[in-house]
């Protein structure tokens, strides 16, 4: 559709980002549209919105997952623009394309982007070409188990299977040893057509304990691309993330600088546009190599927000509607102080196992530098049909050491009555002394939980 103010965005999610996508559009004079399941019907996005549809029963593929249902909703309400979030159909190309068919805008990157960067080796490829540093590994998907054998043997082992088109750790196989390989690929390839509908798989070399980083991107419909800093995501359980920083405690300035410079190149020759997250992995020389591209907003994007200043959100929804990013930003992009988010999830923090159920008190932190996104309220009714997330604590310090003394008296403050939540955790966490010193990986939480050996005298 032509580019212009948006008077009416439908917003295509639930939870706390639906919440934060309507904060952005009410500071911004735009009416929203929620959509929900007959699971949500209470939640506090169907309340906050000017106008509420119901989509569908409980399940998400019958609901938010229901491309003619959104599309309905959004042509009912007579929305301008959808705005997808994160997960569910955020990162569909032909979602996106359908919303273009239907003369409603988008707003996220182009479907062309969204399906080069959504297929991993494809994204591989190209950030490669653009001198990117790229992990070494296979220069496309791999067939058979020989294929991967011969790969493996050039590059050296450990490597790492990963599915082409793959997310969230599924799909993916660590391999040690040769004679490991051949069964391995197979297990991978089936656990991907299982999980994202095709067996294709790409090989790399493995980086036992890698830093994770990513970069926040911000492009205009004009090429021009900005790089909001960096993000640390090393704390992670079977790569789910748990606790995200800004800026990277292991970051340089001239690294920074050297990366956020060829990104800028390669998004703007990709055509890149909207809000992304480029995520690389560091090695322990301090080398970084591309991974994958997130084409949509993150789950942690309120840190970069608290260093930089810029609302993330309302750049996405002013760049799509036709407006030019140095309007948007407003000036250079500087990193001031430190911040640090925690995940507060509906789950036993010792066994991880998902605690849905009631929530029958719920208190949030307040004070300097404490921000909480949230849908949760008291008596409300965590479903067991969806992510965990019921929360994110933000605390920004004028360093990182401050960063952690406010999280923890945040983390103290924070009560969730009724079911189990991950704080405990967080707070074991901080309180580490690898945590409290950046010494960290993706290993940091398998360490943390596993008990230290006690040798006995001879």
């Amino acid at each position: 559709m032509p580019s212009g103010r948006f008077k009416k965005i439908l917003v295509a999610n639930r939870g706390e980002i639906a919440i934060r996508v309507i904060c952005a559009c009410k500071e911004l004079g735009i009416r929203t549209v929620a959509v929900y399941s007959e699971a949500d019907r209470y939640s506090a996005h169907v309340r906050f919105a000017d106008q509420a549809i119901c989509i569908g029963p409980a399940k998400s593929a019958r609901s938010y997952l229901e491309i003619p249902a959104v599309i309905s909703a959004a042509e009912i309400a007579n929305a301008d623009a959808i705005h997808p979030g994160y997960g569910f159909l955020s990162e569909n190309a032909s979602f996106a394309e359908v919303c273009e068919a239907s003369g409603i805008a988008f707003i996220g990157p182009k479907p062309d982007v969204i399906r080069l960067m959504g297929v991993k080796e494809q994204a591989r490829a190209f950030m490669r070409d653009q001198g990117v540093p790229v992990l070494p590994g296979s220069t496309g998907v791999l067939q058979t188990p020989e294929e991967a054998l011969e790969v493996a043997a050039q590059i050296g082992y450990p490597v790492i299977l990963k599915a082409s088109a793959g997310g969230g750790g599924r799909g993916m196989r660590v391999v040690q040893r040769a004679e490991d390989l051949p069964h391995l690929f197979l297990q991978a390839q089936q656990e991907a057509g299982a999980a994202f509908a095709t067996p294709d798989v790409y090989l790399e070399k493995f980086i036992s304990a890698p830093r994770h980083i990513e970069f926040q991107v911000l492009a205009d419909e004009l090429g021009s691309v900005e790089i909001l800093g960096e993000r640390e995501c090393s704390i992670q359980r079977r790569h789910q993330k748990l606790i995200e920083e800004s800026p990277s405690p292991a970051m340089t300035d001239s690294l920074r600088a050297e990366i956020s410079a060829k990104l800028q190149k390669a998004l703007s020759n990709a055509r890149y546009t909207n809000a992304g997250t480029v995520e690389f992995l560091m090695d322990e020389r301090g080398e970084l190599y591309f991974i994958e591209v997130n084409a949509r907003v993150q789950v942690e994007h309120p840190v970069t927000e608290m260093v930089t200043g810029i609302d993330i959100v309302k750049s996405q929804i002013r760049i799509a509607q036709g407006e030019r990013l140095r309007s948007v930003i407003r000036g250079p992009v500087q990193l001031r102080g430190h911040a640090i988010e925690c995940r507060i999830n509906a789950e036993n923090p010792e066994t991880f196992a998902p605690s849905p159920g009631r929530v029958t008190g719920f208190h949030v932190p307040g004070g300097i530098g404490v921000r909480v996104d949230t849908w949760a309220y008291t008596d409300c009714l965590i479903p067991p049909y969806y992510d965990s997330l019921v929360a994110k604590l933000i605390c920004h310090g004028y360093d990182r050491g401050e960063a952690i003394q406010r999280m923890a008296r945040a983390l103290d403050m924070f009560v969730v009555e009724g079911i189990h939540t991950s704080i405990p955790l967080h707070k074991k966490i901080l309180a580490h002394p690898d945590f409290q010193a950046a010494r960290l990986d993706t290993n940091f939480i398998a360490r943390m939980l596993t008990p230290a050996k006690i040798e006995t005298p001879v």
